[in-house]
């Protein structure tokens, strides 16, 4: 093989990798403020991590029903990776009124 061929099949071969790879995980926030989450409703993948962030001076949770529970002390954040994927709807234990969702794709 030609010096040039080999370096072309080179190249392809790091773009093959570098597009297959998979997506970097992120951090999404939803704040708590004033007995609300905020965005009520989420779009995430199986990996990322979700950041409660509690505004109010009082606790909180992110509850689901049978599942998790998430405690999110007052004036500071709780976070949680995902791990599957999965629709949920959660609220808070000491306010039911608090609701959110989160819709986890793989």
């Amino acid at each position: 093989m030609k010096a040039g061929a080999l370096d072309h099949l080179a190249r392809l071969v790091v773009l093959a990798l570098v597009s297959t790879a998979p997506a970097a995980a992120a951090t999404i926030q939803v704040t708590v403020d004033k007995l609300v989450f905020s965005p009520a409703s989420v779009d995430a993948k199986v990996g990322d991590t979700i950041e409660w962030v509690n505004k109010d001076v009082i606790a909180h949770t992110a509850t689901v029903k049978g599942g998790w529970e998430v405690v999110i002390p007052p004036k500071k954040s709780a976070s949680m990776t995902l791990k599957t994927s999965q629709t949920v709807d959660y609220f808070c234990r000491f306010h039911p009124n608090m609701k959110g969702r989160l819709l986890v794709a793989p």
